[in-house]
């Protein structure tokens, strides 16, 4: 449905969810029925002002960007429901509604747990800690050592956000730290499949960034989130993610590299959603973003893995969508070629993976069998969804040749791969 009470029913929903809050759970706790909850948030019925009371009474704390961090990490520790709410598209969908990105009242110190003076060291140690396990991230996947991002946040975070800052500018800059931290973990949530989780730490740090007013972090958040929607099967609001990624200040006062990470993925987007043209266009730009980077430029850390290696990958999913298996297996072999497989281990076993598939698909099964022994090999140690999805890729398409003998030893190499992951 559409119109207003279909908006206000999807902010509703988005924030119950964010709290891993079933519709049940919350019927027992107001006086409303699950059925008239689920009409409320599904825009069928016009919410009264007293629905509205009572969803801010009980998740009003999610609109504080500081609470929801710790909410958020509080349930992922304990591990109750957080997990249990599958992907929503209403989540994702919320970010773009009027208002969400809007910069949120004010966070006050609490007085209760004392005033904590925050200056640009503690700014600059947040960001430290981003960047240990973003490298850690891309070694051994989302699996490794998410929790610990998550209790950094929940425990020493959220007291930097409640405390008294040096300036404005520092207050500004620790909620963006604390954004892209959050992101981080949504991150890693995402290539670990845990897709829940991740949504709402991508919603969470969306809201960080706009109390930071970090229109770029904002892009590259909704730009990871416009990756998810179009691997999990959502093209047209992986497209929707994607422009919005592009929109305005989130693209144009980026850094060149990051201009590129946001376009390359809007090209992906435009691919998957069938708009061939259009995404040669954005790889055009994303190419020419990317030659404009250079050593003199101010970049964030978040965009330290984007570079010619992560181009090409990109670019060869956007031609593989497309139904351009040469070009897709170019680009595939020339982010091989370009990438430090040491420091990007994950990458590197996923686009071998899925260079091997492209192969098979040309009718190179001899070939695909020598780069999937390779995407294996480096996957051992790699903690991550994606690359148990190519494993499980690698079976799938093997399986009509599993009588010839190279085929046979990939499928049990991938099989003991699973199985090693608890799959």
């Amino acid at each position: 449905m559409d119109g207003p009470a279909a908006v206000v029913g999807a902010q509703l929903r988005a924030v119950r969810e964010a709290a891993g809050v079933s519709l049940a759970a919350l019927a027992a706790q107001i006086p409303y029925s699950k059925s008239a909850l689920f009409y409320y948030e599904t825009g069928q019925r016009t919410q009264t002002p007293d629905v509205i009371a009572w969803y801010e009474r009980r998740f009003g704390a999610i609109q504080d960007p500081v609470a929801t961090l710790l909410n958020l990490g509080k349930a992922d520790v304990e591990r109750r429901s957080f997990l249990r709410v599958g992907y929503s598209t209403a989540i994702s969908a919320s970010v773009l509604l009027p208002g969400w990105l809007d910069r949120a009242a004010s966070v006050a110190p609490d007085k209760e747990t004392g005033i904590r003076h925050v200056g640009q060291a503690d700014v600059a140690a947040v960001r430290d800690v981003m960047v240990l396990f973003s490298q850690i991230d891309q070694r051994l996947g989302g699996g490794h050592g998410r929790t610990a991002v998550v209790q950094y946040l929940t425990n020493e975070v959220t007291s930097y956000l409640k405390g008294s800052f040096a300036s404005d500018a520092v207050r500004r800059e620790m909620f963006a730290a604390a954004g892209e931290l959050a992101y981080l973990a949504g991150w890693m949530a995402f290539d670990n499949d845990e897709h829940a989780a991740a949504q709402r730490y991508f919603a969470a740090s969306t809201k960080l960034s706009a109390e930071a007013n970090d229109a770029p972090l904002t892009g590259h958040v909704l730009r990871a989130m416009a990756h998810q929607a179009i691997d999990l099967g959502q093209p047209q609001q992986g497209l929707q993610l994607a422009e919005a990624s592009v929109s305005g200040t989130r693209y144009q006062a980026a850094c060149p590299r990051e201009r590129a990470l946001l376009k390359v993925v809007h090209a992906k987007a435009l691919s998957a959603a069938g708009e061939k043209a259009e995404s040669a266009k954005a790889l055009l730009e994303a190419e020419r973003d990317l030659a404009a980077a250079s050593d003199s430029d101010h970049e964030p850390a978040r965009v330290f893995f984007f570079s010619e290696a992560s181009l090409a990958h990109e670019t060869a999913c956007a031609l593989r969508d497309s139904g351009d298996m040469a070009g897709a297996a170019e680009q595939f072999k020339l982010s091989v070629r370009k990438r430090k497989a040491t420091t990007f281990t994950r990458t590197h076993a996923v686009t071998l993976g899925y260079l091997g598939t492209v192969q098979a698909r040309s009718g190179e099964l001899e070939q695909a069998c020598t780069t999937w022994t390779s995407a294996l090999d480096a996957m051992d140690g790699v903690q991550s969804g994606r690359t148990r999805n190519v494993a499980r890729d690698i079976r799938a398409t093997v399986a009509p040749y599993r009588h010839v003998a190279g085929a046979s030893e990939i499928d049990e190499r991938a099989a003991e791969y699973l199985a090693a992951s608890g799959i």
